[in-house]
């Protein structure tokens, strides 16, 4: 099927890789002249690296212009920043077509955003948003035009908006993830498996030490140890319990599942925690003040669970502490900058509306 990927990241790039691969027909959609002319020069050719060796794959199609690449698109992949829906939302909205489905993976709740964006802009075409919990691989780019897939993700719990469109939308999922798609529910449901926003803020912020004095740290390794992992599983009590008072059931997806050598699998699947850390992919530099564990996680994620927290009656310690470190790190208030629902138009509702309007939509 033709599939459009908007985005030149990690992300971005291992799902036009591993779409065009499986035989789909991709269009790559770039922001920057010279980034599609790249792509150009080499006539649409990417590398591939993963555990069957090096490889270039051949895109349909690189592009700057939005339009053309979503155009007849069956599915639409996002694979970008949380802080990069707004613009990308706004570009896109004018141009769904119906039947097209939009995924991001994973969201922060952005498919409301680019649903919101949609029906702003007057686009009545029946479009379906969908978002999981994490992104489909654990990827790197090794240069401009070269991506190393260290795993791929063998359950993707999805939820969709509007919830009502479900079916169709996850036929088109199946087609291009076959066997790895596992249905959550709604949108809002597909929000909160999202694991992030668990993992990542007490990383960064509890080896703030180490990185700010390494020129690299895998956070991954030395920085995964067994307090760190008490407080990531404290924090994910949290999640869980927001998704139990929204009336959400299991499967969860608990984050400690990611490191267990026995019992559920978690979105990864069984080992992908050592092959990460095995890779040495993850050995980075990371800036406190800027990367995207601390803007998109962080500051979007959990200024999320916290809003969400607030609508379920949950109390939410652990999410609030590493919010205000946060903020005191980068010296903004991220309750104030982050995600909450009253930025997302939502703040006025009780949870049966929300239901209701993740359910039907802007109908």
């Amino acid at each position: 099927m033709r599939i459009a990927v908007l985005g030149g990241g990690n992300g971005s790039f291992a799902a036009a890789a591993d779409m065009a691969e499986a035989g789909h027909e991709v269009r790559m959609w770039r922001r920057a002249s010279r980034a599609v002319a790249e792509l150009g020069a080499t006539r649409g050719i990417i590398r591939l690296k993963d555990y069957q060796g090096e490889r270039g794959v051949q895109l349909a199609m690189a592009t700057k212009d939005v339009a053309t690449a979503m155009d007849g698109a069956e599915l639409v992949i996002c694979p970008t920043p949380a802080f990069a829906h707004g613009e990308i939302a706004t570009l896109a909205a004018p141009h769904w077509q119906d039947g097209q489905v939009c995924f991001l993976p994973p969201g922060s709740f952005g498919s409301i955003i680019f649903a919101r964006a949609k029906h702003d802009a007057g686009n009545t075409a029946a479009t379906a948003f969908a978002e999981t919990g994490t992104l489909p691989w654990l990827a790197r780019k090794h240069g401009p035009l070269e991506i190393a897939i260290t795993t791929r993700a063998k359950h993707l719990p999805v939820g969709v908006f509007p919830a009502q469109s479900a079916d169709a939308a996850m036929a088109v999922l199946d087609r291009a993830f076959p066997g790895v798609i596992r249905p959550c529910g709604d949108a809002l449901s597909g929000a909160l498996m999202n694991g992030g926003p668990i993992i990542h803020p007490p990383l960064i912020m509890m080896n703030a030490g180490p990185l700010e004095h390494f020129p690299a740290w895998d956070i991954h390794k030395e920085g995964t140890q067994p307090s760190i992992r008490r407080v990531t599983t404290a924090l994910d009590a949290e999640r869980i319990a927001i998704r139990e008072a929204l009336g959400y059931g299991p499967p969860h997806f608990p984050l400690a599942d990611h490191y267990a050598s026995s019992g559920p699998e978690w979105m990864y699947g069984r080992g992908s925690h050592e092959k990460l850390t095995n890779s040495g992919d993850w050995r980075e530099h990371i800036i406190l003040t800027e990367h995207r564990y601390m803007m998109e996680d962080t500051r979007i994620g959990l200024s999320l669970l916290v809003s969400l927290g607030i609508l379920a009656g949950v109390r939410m310690p652990m999410a609030r502490a590493f919010l205000a470190i946060g903020s005191a790190i980068t010296g903004q208030d991220f309750m104030t900058t982050g995600r909450t629902l009253d930025d997302l138009g939502l703040g006025g509702m009780d949870v049966g509306q929300l239901q209701h309007f993740l359910h039907s939509g802007f109908a």
